[in-house]
């Protein structure tokens, strides 16, 4: 056995037991709540592309869409979507330098009879980038790839929601005692 070949199999082990040791592992995969059924993604904006991604992103976690002529479809229904800058360092001039973008989205997930599975929360997400208010060449283009990221974010910020719900749903059910029926009871006793 060469150098080499002992080096091609020793590095592969000594990154395994490296990661193993501080902690990483793999993501598991994406739970969804087991009686979902159909979903539709509603938006207050008609065009979102929040909207879209969502439902992509569900349907690849196996969610079935639900169609134009399903009645009972469970609704993740995107509330509000707000975007904001706010400028968080300035110039000797008094001109915005950075900026913070701020991306809030608010969402609740309901049955088809109304009833919360994931109660009404926001998720908020922020980023940091600089503008240079001289050369203003490519500020916008940096924006709007800052936003196409944080909406990516935010499409895996809502669906970990949903895991985390259906995982805690999932170990409830686990955990809650079995209900036992006691053995019937005769009123006559045996000497």
């Amino acid at each position: 056995m060469t150098l080499r070949s002992l080096l091609k199999r020793a590095i592969p082990v000594a990154l395994a037991v490296t990661l193993t040791a501080c902690g990483f592992h793999l993501r598991s995969a994406l739970v969804l709540p087991p009686d979902l059924g159909p979903v539709r993604v509603v938006s207050v904006d008609r065009y979102s592309p929040l909207a879209e991604s969502l439902a992509q992103a569900l349907t690849r976690a196996g969610a079935v869409p639900a169609t134009e002529r399903t009645t009972d479809a469970t609704v993740l229904d995107l509330m509000a979507e707000q975007w904001g800058d706010r400028p968080i360092s300035l110039d000797e001039l008094g001109r915005a330098q950075e900026y913070s973008l701020r991306y809030a989205v608010t969402f609740e997930l309901r049955r088809p009879d109304g009833t919360a599975i994931v109660p009404r929360q926001t998720i908020e997400l922020a980023r940091d980038y600089v503008s240079n208010p001289v050369q203003a060449i490519g500020t916008e283009g940096e924006r709007e790839i800052l936003q196409g990221e944080m909406r990516r974010e935010m499409v895996a910020s809502v669906l970990r929601r949903l895991d985390a719900v259906a995982r805690h749903a999932t170990a409830a059910a686990a955990a809650a005692p079995t209900e036992v029926t006691p053995p019937p009871t005769s009123d006559t006793t045996t000497p």
